[in-house]
């Protein structure tokens, strides 16, 4: 049999099994090298995750009254929330980096590690202006730490992972790129954030960003979207600029960032010709506050600093982190733009003034009711009609829930069925009170109560979600006595 174009129809398939040959020898070695590199990317992920935990914060929150009852004198109701965050080790003995915001207004912090343990802990230092809290907790045991990068070397399109806890719901790592540096987010004067596309939600601040050889280049910190998912903008605090904030914080207990009283901004093309310089460059004073190191060495609005020290910094946040970062006392010469030409100042830095010292909020009172807040009923014909129970075994119902109680907090509402309590079926509030007694008699903490979910929309706070476990039977731990 014969081609079109005369060739062996035989020699044909001959050559392409030997073409077929080659480039299977040539795809081998390849495929390999891609299987051994995903490989070891996956064993770099979980290499990570011990280091990293997941943070709950428990704090009292006030409930917006409605704008037509609401006067000056009422008082409003308020709860207690628990929030989630993420935070990473960065010392064995208990030691984690997180976000201020996190744990911000909190009375209680709950760490769980990647292996399901949990830890209480406590607030070792905290500062708002640059979004960075110091905790402490005491397992018994050295923990597994991160390693520090250098974000001053990070690029645009560096390989990057987030790890934290997205939305509350655990340990997660997403992947992704840089895709910017200096990102101004205006949450503080000294914005210089890493922006990535590596998905990050709500949950994830405080967690750490590491680079391809697994070091932390940034904290994870916000994110931009016009919803309240991730769109691909997440913004994480460079390594660098956390160290000396966590460096502080350790010594200290708080940031004493230095400060010459100034505001500045950017230098536009118009600014520098009105200022009769020939490009644009440093940074414009809007404002000097009296009595301050700036005011004290002659520095007058209007003035453009170009040096701080031995730095030029490229924008107005940039010398404001410079100045930060001197320490209070140190005094240095400051190069100016004013009257058309260079001049120089010599300048004090002082502490910044009124530092945020932050005191940890009492707790709530813990009582534990006899009825741990819960109003009971039977579950009758009637009750079933009115609270649209379609639960159709024996139970109790809950037609009540106090507000701040345990029951409350872990999400049991109005029309649930409790159907079993311990080990034994309920049908009557007296059967669910007499085994609430009888763990407590037993110097009990926690009772199961076995529960039904109300079919209908649970009636939670605006600030809280209603739980995922309400879609079906659930066993709950309700609290019964103290430690």
């Amino acid at each position: 049999m014969n081609r079109t174009d005369g060739t062996s129809f035989h020699a044909s398939r001959w050559a392409c099994a030997v073409a077929l040959l080659a480039m299977l020898l040539c795809w081998l070695p390849v495929h390999a090298e891609a299987e051994q590199m995903r490989g070891s990317e996956a064993d770099l992920i979980r290499s990570l995750l011990p280091s990293v935990v997941n943070i709950s914060s428990r704090k009292m929150i006030d409930e917006p009254s409605s704008p037509l009852t609401a006067t000056s004198s009422q008082t409003q109701p308020s709860h207690v929330v628990t929030l989630s965050g993420s935070g990473f080790i960065i010392d064995p003995h208990g030691i984690i980096v997180t976000n201020y915001h996190v744990i911000d207004g909190a009375f209680e912090i709950n760490v769980t590690f990647e292996d399901g343990s949990r830890a209480l802990a406590t607030l070792v230092a905290a500062a708002k202006i640059c979004d960075i809290a110091l905790l402490k907790v005491n397992v018994g045991h050295p923990l597994p730490t991160t390693h520090w990068g250098n974000s001053d070397q990070v690029q645009i399109g560096d390989p990057v992972l987030a790890v934290g806890n997205p939305l509350g719901i655990g340990m997660s790592a997403t992947a992704g790129i840089v895709s910017a540096l200096n990102r101004n987010i205006m949450a503080s004067p000294f914005d210089d954030f890493i922006q990535t596309d590596a998905s990050i939600n709500h949950g994830n601040s405080g967690g750490p960003l590491f680079d391809a050889d697994g070091e932390v280049i940034g904290i994870d910190t916000a994110l931009y979207s016009p919803t309240t998912g991730s769109v691909g903008l997440g913004f994480a605090i460079p390594a660098n600029d956390a160290q000396f904030a966590i460096a502080r914080l350790l010594r200290y207990g708080e940031l004493r960032a230095g400060w010459i009283g100034i505001c500045v901004q950017g230098i536009t093309p118009e600014i520098a010709i009105a200022r009769g310089m020939q490009q644009p460059q440093g940074s414009i004073v809007s404002i000097i506050v009296s009595g301050s190191p700036a005011a004290n060495a002659g520095l007058s609005v209007g003035d453009v600093i170009l040096r701080f020290g031995s730095t030029s910094p490229s924008d107005p946040r940039s010398l404001m982190r410079d100045i930060a970062k001197t320490p209070a006392g140190t005094t240095g010469t400051v190069a100016i733009w004013r009257a058309g030409r260079e001049q120089e100042l010599s300048i004090t830095v002082a502490e910044w003034p009124n530092q945020v010292k932050l005191d940890k909020p009492a707790a709530p009172a813990l009582t534990v009711p006899p009825d741990l807040g819960l109003q009971l009923a039977t579950l009758g014909d009637e009750n079933r009609t009115n609270y649209e129970v379609h639960f159709d075994g024996p139970g109790v119902l809950v037609t009540g829930v106090a507000a701040n109680s345990d029951a409350a907090e872990r999400g049991l509402v109005t029309g649930d069925v409790i159907f079993r309590v311990e080990d034994s079926p309920v049908t009557t509030p007296a059967e669910v009170q007499q085994q609430l007694d009888e763990a407590r008699a037993r110097k009990r903490i926690f009772v199961l109560v076995l529960v039904q979910p109300t079919a209908r929309a649970p009636d939670v706070p605006a600030a809280q979600a209603a739980p995922l476990w309400r879609e079906r039977p659930t066993w709950l731990a309700l609290r019964v006595g103290t430690e």
